[in-house]
Order: structure tokens, then sequence, then C-alpha cells
């Protein structure tokens, strides 16, 4: 079973080169790109990805992609997110066990911060007991699947929550491979600061707030 990883980037040159790395061999990566500044572009096409531009925002850029990626199993995935290497045989058994359900990887950062091990706990937790996994844990996903749930809006933030909300908890499992993303957010902003920040974009959203309001608080 073929998958097109749709990968959506703005100035991702620090990070997509790992990124597609780990992927190990794929039938296809469609990168959307947001309008980068800096060797994204470049890195990508050298990579053999296939590279398409969107307007800037991660929705807008995902739905993009995905109209372009020509496969019926799609993998939504961050920039700076690389799967483990089991990634491929968890998601093949999944494909095949359960065709009709999206699937997301175990959230791990790229830091030994004990910090970083709490936050993968709190996300491990938010994942099983809310059934609210968020975008840098990628989405494997049949395009039919994608279709039925209303497909990708053109959100500049909260594209995942929306997306999740809209599958149901029923429609959406956790597979063991890990995403590892990179920390840098955290370190940059501070552990604590960040999370709250995310938590409050999470709110906002639920208290109905447009998206293109909390983009400006996510930073």
């Amino acid at each position: 079973m073929k998958i097109s990883v749709v990968i959506p980037t703005l100035n991702a040159a620090s990070t997509l080169t790992a990124t597609l790395v780990a992927l190990g061999p794929v039938d296809e990566v469609v990168i959307a790109d947001g309008g980068s500044a800096d060797a994204t572009v470049m890195l990508a096409q050298n990579a053999g990805a296939r590279v398409v531009i969107a307007p800037k925002g991660r929705g807008q850029q995902l739905a993009t992609g995905i109209e372009a990626a020509t496969e019926s199993w799609l993998l939504l995935l961050h920039a700076d997110t690389r799967l483990t290497p089991d990634w491929q045989a968890k998601a093949a058994a999944h494909m095949r066990d359960n065709p009709a359900k999206a699937a997301y990887f175990r959230f791990v950062l790229d830091s030994a911060d004990p910090r970083a091990r709490r936050l993968e706990a709190v996300v491990a937790w938010r994942c099983r007991f809310l059934a609210l996994p968020y975008g840098d844990q990628g989405l494997l996903i049949h395009r039919d699947t994608l279709r039925g749930a209303g497909g990708m809006r053109p959100l500049p933030l909260m594209e995942d929550v929306d997306l999740i909300r809209r599958l149901g908890r029923r429609n959406v499992v956790g597979l063991v491979a890990g995403a590892v993303t990179s920390a840098a957010k955290w370190e940059r902003d501070g552990w604590y600061r960040r999370s709250g920040r995310n938590l409050l974009c999470l709110s906002l959203w639920f208290l109905g707030v447009p998206a293109r309001h909390i983009a400006g608080i996510y930073g």
C-alpha cells in the first residue's frame, strides 16, 4: 500500500533534511512551501521531493499538498518531526487492519531535559483520555477518510485539532512508533511558558476564537 507524505514548510532548512532522511524509502514526498526565504526548496528538490507553492498557513499548505499528492494514503508530517525507523512497519499494519481510521505517532522530544519527559507524559495522557493528538505527531489517513470528514480546512493554525475533532475519537488510533519533534520552541520560549501558550491557544479555539487571531498568540 503506497503513501504520499505531505509536509508543509516555511524556512525549514535546518530540520527538513533530517526529517526526509528519517522517512526512508517512500513512494512520494510532497513539500507544500509557504514562501521560504532560505534553502528549504532547494534541499527538498535535491532529496527528490516534489515542491508545490501554497499560500502561507499550515492548513492551506496541507490542503494544497494533499491535492497535489497522488497516492490514496496520506502521511501529514511537520518539517521538524523525524519518525523512528519502525514507522513503516507500524503504518503498514495499521493500513491493513484499520483502513477506515486515521493514526498518529507517539510524541517524543529531541531533548535530554527532564521537562521533556514530563511533557511527553502529558501528551500521552491527552491522547489517551482526550483523543487529541497534535500535528507534530503526524497523521496517517486514507484520502477517503479525510474526504468523509470534510477535508483539510485552510486554517492558518489549529488545522490539526480541527481535523481530529471532525474525525471523532473512535476514528483515530495511536501507533507505538515515535515522532521525534524538535524541542527548539520549548528551549527558546521556556518549557512552561511554551506549554502554557499552547494550552491557551487550544482553549481559545474551543471557545470559538478564529484561528487567524490565535495565530498571533501562538508565535
